[in-house]
């Protein structure tokens, strides 16, 4: 389980409504994670899915953790692993890939 900055981000991370099933549709869902690229988003709420990353904290100011995204898709590519095409391992698809040895 990732830490958060700030109680505020922890409890945004975790935002459940009882009235909207995707947080997308939800107007009171803020923030989008990554766990699996240690990414932090704010909704964009249009209509689709998507979200603008943020750097810091919009609560606390706190500097946020630095994407993962581009040694995800190395860590994919080092193991010959096509992430459009073939099945991604469990380990890979949250955040638990980050506490393994780094393949160089």
């Amino acid at each position: 389980m990732t830490e958060h900055c700030c109680d505020t981000m922890t409890s945004q991370v975790n935002w459940h409504c009882d009235q909207h099933g995707d947080p997308f549709a939800c107007p009171d869902a803020l923030i989008r994670f990554s766990a699996r690229f240690q990414e932090y988003g704010l909704l964009i709420h249009d209509g689709g899915t998507s979200s603008h990353g943020i750097d810091f904290c919009p609560w606390c100011g706190q500097r946020l953790p630095e994407s993962q995204r581009d040694r995800w898709f190395d860590e994919m590519e080092s193991r010959g692993i096509d992430p459009w095409e073939d099945e991604i391992p469990a380990e890979f698809q949250d955040g638990s890939w980050l506490a393994a040895p780094h393949h160089e």
